[in-house]
């Protein structure tokens, strides 16, 4: 048997990945961590063959646990498969340095994530890329792209009224099909953009998104959120998801929904 073990903050997709491996007569599902530090702690224990390991975690995102994974106390390392939203280069330069076997774009095909399941587990080493595509992110349900963001924003409960409910919406498509990535890129490239749109200042994005999210939060459907980001991706000190984390997550809720539809 290959001993998988499963971390990523998004519970839906571990249960997703979870059933679809259990269904493999070759694959047993070892277990399944939600933020990084969980995550080293199992590969010690279990002793996976193949770790499926998410770059956007929380405590320790999968850059950390693959730079921790050396000082494991391990017989055999596993081999590591990333899951990420974004194919960039240098990200993808990054987790070839810091010893990464394979890397998948979000949405992926199962079939194709099992079969590199079975050559790592087998001894193959060399670093593939699979990815999906703009046709496949807008094909889903019968509904267009923008139709399903505005409908997670709805169901988040942000105002329809709020200056912040045209920018996230916006910030989410920009993610998705022009492959921004949530981070250090928002101030740069994300947040000028919409504001050059608008005709407003970059800060004025900024804390416009951040109030449509506390205002969802306080007032919406906080339940929906925590659903979508995950709890434990929310640290106490923050007390509601950031900007970056909540862009993130609904374009990662999104991939994921077309790739099960």
């Amino acid at each position: 048997m290959i001993r998988v073990l499963i971390a990523d903050n998004n519970v839906e997709l571990c249960d997703i990945l979870t059933r679809y491996f259990e269904k493999q007569e070759d694959i047993e599902v070892a277990g399944v961590a939600y933020d990084g530090e969980q995550a080293l702690n199992l590969i010690e224990e279990v002793e996976p063959d193949v770790v499926i390991l998410d770059i956007t975690m929380p405590i320790l995102d999968g850059l950390a646990v693959l730079e921790r994974l050396p000082g494991l106390n391990l017989p055999k390392r596993p081999k590591i498969i990333i899951l990420t939203a974004f194919g960039r280069e240098d990200l993808i330069l990054k987790l070839t340095q810091l010893g990464a076997d394979y890397y998948v774009v979000k949405p992926f095909d199962m079939e194709v994530l099992v079969t590199r399941i079975r050559q790592f587990a087998q001894g193959e080493e060399s670093l593939i890329k699979t990815s999906g595509t703009s046709a496949e992110l807008k094909s889903g349900a019968g509904k267009d792209l923008m139709t399903m963001v505005t409908e997670i924003i709805h169901g988040m409960g942000v105002p329809a009224h709020f200056k912040g409910y045209n920018y996230l919406r916006d910030a989410v498509m920009m993610v998705l099909e022009e492959k921004f990535v949530p981070g250090g890129n928002l101030t740069k490239q994300l947040y000028p953009r919409i504001a050059e749109k608008y005709n407003t200042s970059t800060g004025g994005v900024e804390a416009a998104i951040r109030n449509a999210i506390l205002t969802a939060w306080d007032h919406g459907n906080r339940e929906y959120i925590s659903r979508m980001v995950g709890k434990s991706a929310i640290s106490t000190k923050a007390k509601f998801p950031s900007n970056s984390l909540m862009i993130a997550k609904i374009a990662d809720h999104l991939r994921l929904k077309m790739q099960a539809g």
